[in-house]
């Protein structure tokens, strides 16, 4: 499974970005696609993530505030963020779980970049 992200930026806080990732390769075989976010020093965190089904899971401090989505059509997943603080600021990373004649398999993107001004 390969994943390419884009819709990162810089914006002001309390505004909105979406972060888009396309899936290609084996994706009859995700399990779940998911975004996560890091910052120097720091461990990557889950943000939020959706299963083909639409079951979704956010880490709490982004409740409320963003909304992960699927669009199956186009094996794309989103990621709606409002309200965005500052401490919002970190790369982000589209992650696909899948499976690969069972063995359990994991790709990432290569990341894009939000920053959150004061």
């Amino acid at each position: 499974v390969q994943l390419v992200e884009s819709g990162g930026g810089l914006v002001q806080t309390g505004g909105s970005l979406r972060l888009s990732c396309a899936a290609s390769g084996s994706i009859y075989n995700i399990n779940t696609l998911g975004w996560y976010r890091q910052v120097p020093g720091k461990r990557r965190e889950l943000v939020a993530a959706i299963t083909f089904a639409g079951s979704t899971n956010y880490v709490a401090s982004v409740k409320g505030r963003f909304t992960i989505s699927i669009d199956n059509a186009k094996n794309t997943v989103y990621l709606q963020m409002n309200s965005l603080k500052p401490e919002d600021t970190a790369v982000y990373y589209c992650n696909a779980d899948w499976s690969d004649n069972g063995n359990p398999m994991d790709s990432w993107g290569k990341g894009t970049l939000v920053t959150v001004s004061s």
